[in-house]
């Protein structure tokens, strides 16, 4: 038997730790999308297969990447791991990791009137994320929270208020809405795990501090990676 666990991120500089620290190898490139695998015996004998999607930034990339990985595997458990802006400075500080439990999608308008429509508004929940939040010294773990998704990089003040005003937002990022749509497809949000590390404030400062700080938030995304994994 064959146990699959499977990891979705974005951007190469995020994957680039993950694909180091597993010694993954890539095994097929569909355009944007590239695919990494690294197969173990485990100690009990089992076949445990780490697949890693490295699909490409927002929700379309990711949808796709989602939607191959449901066809193509069985897997056990799937993470979505990288960094997203900060919209709650109060409680959460860059560097930190959020395991959030509640997922919207913020640049999608439907008519409250059109009630056929109305999956685009709904949010999504998992079950994973709720607890208490965990001090681990260099940066604290907070497991639950909102977190946002669109398709845009958010680094406007006015529009970070808004984010927060109208969802209550505790971060913002351009994928996982998609991933977790696609896995409620397939009946398999039990299986998601959604890990943001905070690189920046979603502020007009937000692109050079995600430049500056992507490499420690992943490092640290990566910490709880192990734990989850």
């Amino acid at each position: 038997m064959i146990i699959t666990k499977a990891i979705i991120t974005a951007m190469p500089d995020e994957a680039e730790l993950i694909i180091k620290k597993y010694s993954l190898k890539e095994v097929k490139i569909l355009w944007a999308l590239t695919i990494y695998e690294w197969e173990i015996l485990s100690e009990d004998n089992e076949n445990e297969k780490l697949v890693l999607l490295l699909c490409g930034v927002g929700k379309i990339h990711s949808a796709f990447a989602t939607t191959y990985l449901f066809e193509n595997y069985d897997p056990y458990k799937v993470i979505n791991i990288w960094v997203v802006g900060n919209l709650n400075p109060w409680n959460i500080k860059i560097g930190d990791v959020v395991i959030p439990n509640t997922f919207v999608q913020h640049d999608v308008y439907i008519p409250e009137a059109i009630d056929s429509l109305k999956y685009l508004r709904d949010p999504i929940f998992t079950q994973y994320a709720i607890g208490e939040e965990y001090n681990l010294e260099k940066f604290s773990l907070h497991l639950n929270g909102i977190c946002v998704t669109g398709d845009q990089f958010i680094d406007n003040e006015d529009l970070k208020a808004e984010l927060v005003e109208e969802h209550s937002a505790d971060i913002v990022d351009m994928e996982a809405y998609s991933i977790l749509s696609v896995a409620k497809n397939y009946d398999a949000l039990d299986k998601m795990v959604v890990i943001k590390s905070v690189s920046d404030g979603a502020d007009n400062e937000a692109a050079d501090a995600h430049v500056g700080n992507l490499d420690a938030a992943m490092q640290n995304a990566v910490v709880i990676l192990e734990f989850v994994l």
